[in-house]
């Protein structure tokens, strides 16, 4: 493969991310032809395009090099198919192996069994190259490949990024249910927020946990490429060596862009562990200097001061499918008082709403926020009404990314 040839390409991701993702790769290859299609989107590009799109993309869970495509019936077409593949191109038998397999309406009894023929059919290829055969690594491999399996039609994939792109390398300290980094990133995307007094405006998250949303959206205002700070499984293949001084001059470019960000940004957390959490986190991804960490309840947190003429985006992930425990004064009464009870998400979206009433409704430029929440209900327990919703799943949970427009007299009367 040369520099120049053009490859088939599939970039995955989340469920309702795709017009998203579409977006985000054309502005990253401008020129390209692109095609949102579901789970992803397809786009042809030459090598150079498969390091920049792994270095830059917020939104893709994974790029996929499609090898061969195929009709099949039985695990020894899939055989067949993977022997198509010039595997010497892509490693030595020095190198390790590794197979995943999806399936979609596959008439395979065994997916397991299938996964096992691609790599009997890569092991057969090199040892009749070399006579030796690559080993099999589950974790690290330097060849990861991606069978996916359609109802007729079977197709391999080189999978360029290695561990999935959500992994950005700076976040180690995680709470409960941490929030995946492209999901934030989606979640900005949707709400249009670019980090610019123009196109969101200031950003809070007062539900911060471990600060992913404000990390992802530090980096979108300082310029900073998601991918500046890991490594990718297209490092190890064979394609790729000769192209290191154009992958060296990628990142070099990459850096040299950083700024610092032309909007505030704030989060809070009821949890002290997690603020420390996410400004740890922030560190390591280089812009806690940029976000203001504070403790303290979401019910009663004031709003930020914004510049004079900027708004202000609310952006946050609460905990659901669990009660929140509500802390700060609310909490102090009732421990005075011996009381035990905790206050249930019914309790606790109503109360958010009254409080965004209260307290983010003065500013001049205005508030807007955006909550991601699997209650198709929560505009009416906030006694709110939502201006869009948006379709976003969080892994299997499908979810709402609701809007509010933040003005006074938005809530509904009783």
């Amino acid at each position: 493969m040369s520099r120049s040839d053009l490859l088939d390409l599939f970039l995955s991701c989340p469920a309702g991310v795709e017009p998203w993702l579409e977006e985000e790769v054309r502005a990253i290859l401008p020129g390209t032809r692109v095609e949102a299609l579901r789970g992803g989107v397809a786009v042809k590009s030459d090598a150079t395009g498969v390091m920049r799109l792994n270095l830059e993309s917020r939104l893709a869970q994974r790029v996929l090099i499609e090898l061969v495509s195929g009709p099949y019936g039985s695990e020894d077409h899939i055989y067949s198919l993977a022997r198509k593949v010039d595997w010497t191109q892509w490693i030595s038998a020095a190198n390790t192996i590794r197979v995943d397999t999806t399936a979609q309406r596959s008439p395979l009894r065994s997916i397991n069994f299938a996964t096992l023929r691609v790599k009997d059919a890569i092991c057969d290829a090199l040892r009749e190259a070399s006579g030796e055969r690559p080993s099999v690594d589950t974790r690290y491999p330097d060849l990861p490949v991606v069978l996916h399996l359609g109802a007729e039609y079977a197709t391999l994939y080189v999978d360029s990024s290695g561990e999935p792109l959500f992994k950005r390398g700076w976040r180690e300290d995680k709470g409960d249910a941490p929030l995946k980094e492209t999901l934030a990133a989606a979640m900005l995307a949707a709400a249009g927020w670019k980090g610019t007094p123009e196109a969101g405006g200031a950003l809070h998250d007062p539900c911060c946990g471990s600060g992913t949303i404000a990390v992802e959206a530090a980096q979108i205002a300082c310029g900073i490429a998601p991918g500046i700070q890991r490594r990718f499984a297209f490092e190890r293949l064979l394609p790729f060596q000769s192209l290191r001084p154009q992958w060296q001059q990628l990142k070099d470019a990459a850096k040299a862009r950083v700024h610092a960000p032309a909007v505030p940004i704030y989060c809070s957390d009821v949890a002290f562990r997690m603020v420390d959490f996410a400004r740890r986190n922030a560190e390591r991804a280089g812009v806690a200097q940029y976000i203001q960490f504070n403790g303290g309840d979401a019910l009663e947190r004031p709003a930020p001061s914004l510049p004079d003429g900027m708004p202000g985006t609310l952006m946050l992930n609460p905990p659901y499918g669990e009660r929140i425990e509500v802390r700060g004064k609310a909490a102090a009464v009732r421990e005075s008082s011996g009381s035990e009870q905790r206050d249930t998400t019914d309790e606790f979206f109503p109360r958010l709403a009254a409080h965004w009433k209260r307290a983010y409704t003065q500013s001049a430029a205005g508030w807007t926020a955006w909550m991601l929440c699997p209650d198709m209900k929560l505009p009416s327990k906030m006694r709110l009404k939502e201006s869009r919703r948006i379709p976003m799943w969080n892994g299997p949970i499908e979810c709402r990314m609701f809007r509010f427009d933040l003005v006074a007299g938005s809530a509904r009367k009783t």
